[in-house]
């Protein structure tokens, strides 16, 4: 199996990212709020390196279309779709709620926080299955780069 690089460390980034987010919760049940400060910020961190990774791949590389069986294609999409908006949704509760934290609204950060890492959880775990889905699974469609399609060369 011969993965591609990029979408690899990505998804590596995406589920550090989750990993931090379930230590830094464990870490403030415990009441250690310094160390749930700093594994909540790792879990940004990672999010973030994720994000730029998988930006700088869609503009100068592409994105990779579904390459398994067309009678599951639709289903792939409406996943992808659905790992898209819950994506997004968990990276502005959670860029949010850690400007929350930093600031010390810690009543809005307290009722946020819960609900931003069960969704970052989820986005992480739709991450991975789109990951599988593409490469792992089934072999990657055709990538085409953003310049390319509108170019079209």
């Amino acid at each position: 199996m011969n993965l591609p690089l990029l979408p690899t460390i990505s998804t590596f980034f995406i589920v550090l990212s989750a990993i931090f987010v379930a230590i830094g919760w464990n870490l403030i049940r415990r009441r250690r709020i310094e160390a749930h400060k700093k594994a909540m910020l790792a879990a940004g961190a990672s999010a973030l390196t994720f994000f730029i990774i998988y930006a700088s791949r869609t503009v100068f590389v592409g994105n990779t279309a579904f390459g398994g069986p067309d009678n599951i294609k639709i289903f792939y999409t409406v996943f992808l779709i659905f790992h898209i908006i819950l994506a997004t949704i968990g990276g502005v509760l959670g860029g949010y709620n850690i400007w929350l934290g930093l600031k010390n609204q810690l009543a809005r950060h307290r009722k946020l926080g819960p609900i931003a890492s069960v969704v970052w959880f989820f986005t992480a775990i739709t991450g991975v299955m789109v990951y599988l889905l593409l490469y792992v699974i089934y072999e990657g469609g055709h990538t085409t780069s953003v310049f390319k399609a509108i170019l079209g060369n």
